[in-house]
């Protein structure tokens, strides 16, 4: 082959290899240039940068990116920005219907949609168990912004239902509430409006709407558009629904009721019932469970619960079979309201005035022998007498202490368990109550105590008896060994006045002295006033074949107002008489080992001793002195009651101030 030849091939192959080059030089260098045309980009396109937002959404799944995240017109290279990112959260542009309500609702400005559906991405369908919608979910999902109120509604009977027995039906948020058009309370198409929360309640519990709608005063009162009206939530809360027939909710529904009858709650918590309740009966009756609870009507329909023909078997669910006369018995009684039941009214003004009088009488004269005594102790004018070795009298005997002993344990068992029913608003009467057991504990101690009163009452009177008609004893009913009232302890009370007031010498005194002949007889007045009047409280059905039903009534606030009086004086005036007075201060042991220090007679009752001296009889009287153990056994004993009592005290009086600053 010639070298032309071969030149000419070399030099076509050359070119065609430049040609080549060029070609794919050119085509990359080229200046790029920008399409007008928006292609539709769909989610594969986008996925090699947004992995993390591949929509898994069932809903969403046909749309592709940009009919959301709109103004996007191609799709960068690999790790490169947007040249245009334009997002939108218009959600209406699909869902205008939806939209159209939450504009009006109560989230329209500060709740976007994905705050309770999640990201556009992963939005489920609301009736899926795994949606953020879900009826269990809502908890979460809600209480994000509304924490208080779902701390109540997983203490109610709803959340209950629907997380714990996985009651699908059981309401959650939204049923309630309503999904998209949530509007204020105030408005009366809101579903927590007054005016339509009976219908959404309704809806589940339609038995009960229509009871309530046809045989209820409640339900007439807002089928008739009264603003006052009580509603579901009136009564059972919005929230914090509890079980109602659970002890626990029953005992809150008085206080419900209060709310709207405010005269009707103030005498049932001045009643039993009322007074049991607050201390934590759940067994005893409450508003509901004589005016029924979705069927309450006044006293004058005959279809009430407490319509005359009918009581016999509302009470008789707690009381069986009952007499005409207890039928009578005021649950509401208001003894302060004469026009209703005069000798109620009468009998509350009696009471009162013995409380103010006794209570007026003794506290003066118990001051003023107090600043007499202190001065007399600070002159030196009488000796003060704990312990003595020397000869002693006795004064007692055995009996009476062992009588005594038992006395002063069932009083104080009586008035730790009387009491906090008296003051049932007192924090310290639900301390004493649950250390009783509650209030079926307390009941029960307090019975066992006034049978054992009983039991010691009728002990003495026997006494008495055998002493008086047996054994023909003289001076039981008269003279100076008697503890009946007489002239000489009036001349002996005023005479004492007057040396409280610096106007005359000490008056010396007998065996007795007026302020312990008044401790004595206010037993025998007190024991039977109370025990008759605790009787009839505790058998009422019993007692109200002979007495009306009234006498129900008088006999719970004597047995209330002589309780007071009984324990008032006991722990307050008695214990000054005999423990607290700075001549015995702070405890005199006599009663409990029945022997004076024979000084001390001489000095504090010395009539008594000069008669003694005079008949012969102070020879026979004298005995040894308490042992140490002796002593130290009654100390044990009296201190412990003393102080029980004047803490008994100290509850009486603070709970009296509070009631009075109340």
């Amino acid at each position: 082959m010639s070298y032309c030849r071969i030149f000419g091939l070399t030099g076509l192959c050359c070119l065609g290899l430049l040609l080549a080059v060029g070609r794919a030089t050119g085509a990359t260098a080229q200046p790029t240039v920008q399409s007008t045309a928006q292609p539709a980009v769909q989610p594969i396109d986008c996925m090699a940068c947004h992995k993390a937002a591949a929509v898994t959404s069932p809903a969403h799944a046909k749309l592709g990116c940009t009919e959301c995240h709109e103004g996007i017109t191609q799709v960068p290279p690999p790790g490169m920005p947007h040249p245009e990112k334009v997002t939108t959260d218009e959600c209406g542009d699909c869902h205008a219907r939806e939209a159209k309500k939450l504009s009006r609702s109560v989230h329209a400005k500060n709740t976007p949609c994905q705050s309770c559906h999640g990201t556009a991405h992963k939005v489920t369908d609301p009736k899926s168990l795994h949606s953020p919608l879900a009826p269990a979910n809502q908890i979460h999902t809600c209480g994000k912004c509304h924490e208080k109120v779902m701390g109540g509604y997983l203490s109610s009977v709803h959340a209950k239902a629907l997380l714990a027995s996985g009651l699908a039906s059981a309401p959650a948020c939204t049923d309630c509430h309503g999904d998209h058009s949530m509007l204020p309370r105030e408005d009366k198409a809101s579903l927590e409006s007054h005016d339509q929360v009976p219908e959404v309640c309704g809806k589940c519990h339609t038995g009960v709407l229509r009871t309530w709608k046809t045989r209820s005063a409640h339900g007439k009162a807002w089928q008739n558009g009264d603003p006052k009206g009580p509603v579901c939530t009136t009564c059972h809360a919005a929230h914090s629904i509890g079980q109602p027939t659970l002890g626990s909710t029953r005992l809150g529904f008085p206080h419900e009721c209060g709310g709207c009858h405010g005269d009707r709650y103030t005498t049932y918590r001045g009643s039993f019932h009322g007074r049991a309740t607050d201390l934590g009966f759940q067994a005893s009756a409450i508003c509901s469970d004589c005016h029924t609870p979705h069927t309450e009507l006044p006293a004058s329909d005959p279809r009430s619960s407490i319509y005359p023909s009918n009581l016999a078997k509302t009470c008789g669910h707690c009381h069986g079979a009952t007499t005409a006369a207890f039928l009578t018995f005021q649950p509401h009684n208001d003894p302060t309201n004469l026009g209703r039941t005069p000798m109620l009214y009468y009998i509350w003004i009696f009471m009162t005035a013995l409380l103010f009088g006794v209570f007026g009488f003794f506290g003066l004269h118990d001051a003023l022998w107090l600043q007499r005594a202190l001065v007399g102790w600070v002159r030196g004018e009488f000796g003060v007498w704990h312990a003595s070795q020397g000869p002693h009298v006795r004064r007692f005997a055995r009996h009476y202490i062992w009588t005594h002993v038992v006395m002063v344990t069932t009083f104080l068992l009586l008035a730790a368990t009387g009491l906090p029913l008296k003051f049932h608003a007192a924090t310290w009467a639900h301390t004493l109550v649950g250390v009783f057991g509650g209030i079926e504990g307390t009941r029960l101690i307090h019975r066992v105590a006034a049978v054992a009163t009983f039991g010691y009452a009728f002990y003495h009177l026997g006494l008495i008896l055998v002493k008086a008609l047996r054994k023909r004893e003289r001076g039981l009913f008269w003279g100076p060994d008697s503890l009946v009232p007489q002239p000489r302890d009036f001349v002996e009370a005023a005479r004492n006045l007057r040396y409280f007031l610096y106007l005359g010498p000490k008056p010396p005194s007998d065996r007795w002295s007026y302020w312990e002949k008044f401790d004595y007889m206010a037993v025998f007045w007190g024991i039977p006033i109370i025990g008759l009047s605790g009787l009839m409280v505790w058998f009422p059905g019993f007692f109200t074949r002979f007495v009306p039903g009234w006498a129900l009534n008088a006999a719970y606030m004597v047995h209330s107002d002589e309780a007071l009086l009984a324990t008032g004086f006991i722990f307050v005036f008695h214990f000054f008489h005999t423990h607290l007075r700075p001549e015995s201060f702070p405890l005199d042991p006599v009663i409990f080992t029945g022997r004076i220090p024979l000084e001390r007679l001489k000095e504090e009752r010395p009539l008594e001793y000069d008669r003694l001296v005079a008949n012969n009889e102070l020879e026979g009287r004298l005995v040894e002195a308490p042992t140490c153990d002796e002593l130290a056994t009654a100390r044990i004993f009296g201190f412990t009651a003393l102080t029980v009592g004047v803490l008994l005290a100290i509850g009486i009086f603070w709970a009296m101030i509070a009631q009075m600053w109340h």
